[in-house]
């Protein structure tokens, strides 16, 4: 079923236009900071197969920390929840993304959270295979399946970009390595790591990603079941208390929903039981979150009563 036009979320867009302004595109990474500042798209996808949207939801954008939740579930589906948490924790955190100073200070020295840098490291590093290009087209295929779309793939220039900037990231891994907590090459997980948060779609493939979160890991298009309901149910809780980086509690008070957040500008969504939301838009504020996504987020949530809370 193509995807329909909506005139209101139209609406919407345009007034949430005006705030791109207050942002600025993710340029620590060369080739994010090619984006274009006032893009922005919104695709909403219903379990009977309805889709609307607004804006350019052809044009493409990687997914970076949206892949973080997607990757968990696969590792939990593949490794087990004991597993998983014996290593990564379940905490929120209100320090940046990509800071070291909580593993630091915790004994062990495991990240709070599978949604920060480090955490999500530790999940990637857990995905089952013998090689980087047999791990990541496992992560690409349960990826492929999530949004029905068998010609995803990934950005190698963004790939390229993030693993020649990843000095931070490298910084994690060998602080967890040393920790053994990460036991493989470092230059290996990096490579896999920059290739998942490289993948590559458009609103419409996130807005059904986010629709089978929201579906308890059933694809209702089909009857499929793709993940274990507890299994989408971790994930949607990390979204609620760790999924917009350390503005998580402002925005579960504002707006309410399980949502993740990458610093392309997307934003996945998933409106328990009713609908999945992708939206795209890279002008982000001081903590990494869409400007104009947010503002999206905030009019749907108010318009509609979507708010969990």
């Amino acid at each position: 079923m193509p995807c329909q036009k909506s005139d209101e979320l139209q609406q919407f867009v345009e007034e949430a236009k005006g705030y791109t302004h207050l942002g600025k595109v993710a340029d620590y990474i060369p080739e994010l900071g090619k984006a274009n500042l006032g893009d922005l798209s919104i695709a909403i996808h219903y379990p009977d197969g309805r889709c609307i949207s607004a804006g350019d939801i052809d044009k493409k954008f990687t997914l970076q920390s949206i892949s973080k939740v997607i990757s968990l579930a696969l590792v939990l589906m593949e490794r087990g929840y004991h597993y998983v948490f014996e290593r990564v924790g379940m905490e929120p955190t209100g320090d940046p993304f990509n800071s070291i100073a909580k593993l630091e200070t915790m004994a062990p020295a495991k990240p709070l959270n599978p949604m920060i840098n480090a955490g999500a490291l530790v999940v990637t590093h857990m995905i089952k295979g013998d090689s980087v290009e047999d791990r990541f087209k496992r992560l690409l295929g349960f990826i492929r399946e999530l949004a029905d779309d068998s010609s995803i793939g990934f950005c190698e220039r963004v790939a390229r970009s993030e693993f020649e900037s990843a000095d931070l990231n490298r910084a994690l891994c060998y602080f967890l390595k040393q920790h053994n907590i990460i036991m493989e090459d470092v230059e290996a997980l990096l490579d896999l790591y920059t290739k998942q948060c490289a993948v590559e779609m458009n609103c419409l493939d996130l807005a059904r990603i986010g629709m089978i979160f929201a579906m308890d890991g059933i694809d209702p298009l089909n009857g499929k079941r793709i993940m274990p309901d507890d299994v989408a149910r971790i994930c949607k809780t990390f979204m609620v208390t760790c999924g917009m980086y350390n503005a998580s509690g402002e925005f579960a008070i504002k707006i309410g929903i399980p949502a993740k957040s990458g610093v392309s500008g997307g934003i996945l969504g998933a409106v328990p039981g009713k609908f999945g939301i992708g939206i795209f838009g890279p002008s982000l504020d001081e903590k990494g979150n869409s400007v104009a996504g947010l503002k999206l987020l905030e009019l749907l949530s108010k318009n509609y009563r979507l708010s969990m809370f």
